[in-house]
């Protein structure tokens, strides 16, 4: 059992190194494959931060405690960029990565997630791989000198199909503005416990197969920004914490790391929600939002939790975009 998951682990470690920055604690393989499973955006940004799922495991203001990502949606034209981002105070906001889809006159789409630069270094660019490559398997009887080098198959990814590129491109899409800030977060959000990287990679070795990945400037991946219009435009507004880039700099973001690695058996988070004994509150929107998720088909019921119950005012709401018509907020909670 023991060679069993150091094996494992290797192939954890084997398929992308360590980036020695924040960007370890959210792995963007597997952000994207959660991306393209989701049916609407509301979707993917409440299974991008529930602890179940395992995927988010950033904490940039250093509380020892999960930071909650909402994903801000910008439009123009067939060109979309949804944008990760982390409220690291009151006043600091810090964007994670930015998704990119874009459909050209063809109606072709493609479909990219770029790394911020502060967590995850210069050029991390991934993409879904555009064609498939069949699998080759060793002849154990073949004694000549060319042998065959046994290879998975690749399967081909067609973005056009993908659930939810298929939803903001339908008439039915409703753009969605997340209402939160620092502080307020929807009533599923459980402030658990950062898990060591370690363990964190060797949970998600296997969402790097089916993607080019990876720093595309001086690397082996011949990966680029197939929008370039939309990234420089978003690149313009992009959102940078003083405090993210003092503590990277000041190497803060390693503590977490050390040398733990699973044992036998140990491939779980460890449920540890609000075991810093925070108390949960929750606070209704503004009048105007509605049930956040609604019309998906899973996890429509939320874990509100106890507490005592408050509502924001209207200038406490200021920190988190307003509209989205049916797809508005649906409740938060103060931690």
């Amino acid at each position: 059992m023991i060679l069993f998951t150091q094996f494992i682990f290797c192939q954890s470690e084997n398929d992308v190194k360590e980036l020695g920055l924040p960007g370890d604690n959210l792995d963007l393989y597997a952000v994207m494959t959660l991306f393209q499973k989701s049916k609407t955006i509301e979707e993917f940004e409440k299974n991008l931060n529930l602890e179940k799922t395992g995927i988010n495991n950033l904490d940039l203001n250093l509380d020892k405690k999960v930071d909650f990502i909402k994903v801000n949606t910008k439009k123009n034209g067939n060109s979309f960029t949804f944008v990760l981002q982390v409220a690291v105070s009151k006043t600091e906001n810090q964007d994670v990565a930015v998704i990119l889809v874009d459909k050209d006159k063809n109606g072709k789409v493609k479909m990219q997630i770029v790394g911020d630069e502060l967590l995850y270094g210069k050029d991390y660019v991934i993409e879904p791989i555009s064609k498939s490559e069949p699998a080759k398997t060793a002849n154990p009887a073949y004694t000549g000198n060319d042998p065959v080098t046994t290879t998975p198959a690749v399967t081909a990814v067609v973005v056009e199909t993908v659930p939810i590129v298929q939803y903001v491109y339908s008439p039915a899409y409703v753009p969605y503005y997340p209402p939160y800030y620092y502080g307020f977060y929807p009533p599923y959000f459980a402030a658990f416990t950062v898990m060591a990287v370690g363990i964190y990679r060797h949970n998600h070795y296997y969402h790097h197969h089916g993607y080019h990945g990876g720093h595309y400037h001086g690397g082996h991946n011949n990966v680029y920004i197939n929008n370039r219009n939309s990234f420089n435009n978003y690149n313009n507004n992009r959102a940078r914490s003083t405090t993210v880039r003092d503590n990277s700099a000041n190497n803060r973001y390693n503590t977490n790391r050390g040398n733990s690695r699973p044992s036998a058996g140990t491939s779980d988070r460890a449920r540890n929600t609000n075991a810093s004994g925070r108390t949960r509150q929750s606070a209704s929107p503004s009048a105007g939002t509605s049930n956040l998720n609604r019309g998906s088909s899973s996890n429509s019921n939320f874990n509100r939790g106890g507490g005592s119950s408050s509502r924001p005012s209207a200038g406490q709401m200021g920190g988190g975009s307003r509209g989205g018509g049916g797809f508005g907020g649906g409740g938060g909670r103060r931690r």
